[in-house]
C-alpha cells in the first residue's frame, strides 16, 4: 500500500471514529433553554406526606421521600438542578409558589384555583386515594359523600380531595381546617370531631408513628385522584422548553415505570426513621 492511499485510509478511519464518538446518547434528553439567572430549580412540597415526602429527622431543612427520589432523577434527566428543601406547612408551600419564590411544587392534586398560578404537568407521576378515617369507638355508616353531611369533620389547611369533592364539600359538608395532620388527627382521638379527610399512604403512616390505634379508615374512599408535579407562573424558569423536558421526562418515568421503585424505597426509609424516633 503506498503512502498516498494509507494516508486516505487513516483520514477516513479517523472520520468514521470521531462520528461514533459524536453521537448523543439516544436515551438522553436535550437540556432545556432556561434563562441564564436560573441556576437551579426551587422546589418544596407537602412535608406531610410519607411515603412521597417528610422532613429528614436528622436534618429538618430537608425533604425526603419518594417525590425526592422523583426530583433528583428528573434532575438528572433534564439537566437541570433541583434544590428540594422545607419551606412551611402545605398551605406556606402554596403561598411560596403563587409568589414566584418556589419555582415546582413536588406533588399535587390537580384544581381549577391552583391553575391561577400554576402549570401542571401534562403527565401525572401517581394515583392516590382519599379516605374518612373515623374512630373505633363510635363508628358511623359510611358509603357516600352524603353520609358525611351530618358530621363534622377535619381535614388540613389548603388540602385538596379532587374538583368535584372540594366543591361538594364547600357546598354540603362542616369541615374544620387545621395546619396539621397531626393536629387533625388528635382531635379526632380526643373526641373534637368525627371524622378526618385524608390521603391514605401518609395518614397511615402517621397514625402508625403516634401510636393512634383507636382510630380506622373506612372505605369506600372518597376520591382518587393523580398527583401531578407543577411549576409556578411567577417562576424565572418556566419556559416553554423546561415545561416540555419537565414532560418528556415524566413520559419516560412512566415507560419505565419507576415510581414503585421510588416508593418502595421511601417505605423502607419511613420504617427505618420510625424505628430510630419512636
Amino acid at each position: 500500500m503506498n503512502r498516498l492511499r494509507f494516508a486516505r485510509l487513516c483520514l477516513a478511519l479517523s472520520c468514521a471514529l470521531g462520528t461514533a464518538w459524536a453521537q448523543p446518547n439516544p436515551n438522553a434528553l436535550t437540556p432545556p433553554n432556561v434563562p441564564a439567572a436560573c441556576k437551579a430549580l426551587q422546589a418544596s412540597g407537602n412535608p406531610q406526606y410519607p411515603p412521597y415526602l417528610w422532613r429528614d429527622p436528622a436534618d429538618e431543612s430537608r425533604l425526603v421521600g419518594a417525590n425526592a427520589e422523583l426530583m433528583e432523577w428528573i434532575a438528572q434527566e433534564i439537566g437541570v438542578p433541583i434544590d428540594l428543601r422545607y419551606v412551611g406547612n402545605w398551605a406556606r408551600v402554596q403561598e411560596e409558589a403563587r409568589l414566584g419564590r418556589l419555582d415546582v411544587i413536588a406533588g399535587a392534586f390537580f384544581t381549577l384555583p391552583r391553575t391561577e398560578y400554576l402549570d401542571y404537568s401534562f403527565l401525572p407521576f401517581r394515583e392516590t386515594r382519599s379516605v374518612v378515617i373515623q374512630r373505633k369507638s363510635t363508628p358511623f355508616p359510611y358509603q357516600r359523600w352524603a353520609d358525611l353531611r351530618e358530621r363534622s369533620g377535619l381535614t388540613v389547611i389548603n388540602n385538596s380531595f379532587g374538583q368535584a369533592f372540594d366543591r361538594y364539600a364547600n357546598e354540603s359538608l362542616k369541615l374544620t381546617k387545621v395546619s396539621s395532620l397531626e393536629q387533625a388527627l388528635q382531635m379526632l382521638q380526643l373526641g373534637r370531631g368525627d371524622y378526618v379527610l385524608y390521603e391514605e399512604s401518609p395518614a397511615e403512616a402517621y397514625m402508625a408513628r403516634m401510636g393512634l390505634a383507636g382510630l380506622k379508615m373506612v372505605m369506600p374512599p372518597i376520591a382518587q385522584e393523580q398527583l401531578y408535579l407543577a411549576i409556578a407562573h411567577r417562576s424565572p424558569c418556566n419556559t416553554p422548553e423546561l415545561r416540555g423536558a419537565i414532560n418528556r421526562a415524566l413520559y419516560k418515568l412512566h415507560q419505565g415505570r419507576l415510581m414503585q421503585g421510588f416508593i418502595d424505597k421511601a417505605v423502607q426509609l419511613w420504617k427505618v426513621q420510625e424505628r430510630k424516633n419512636p
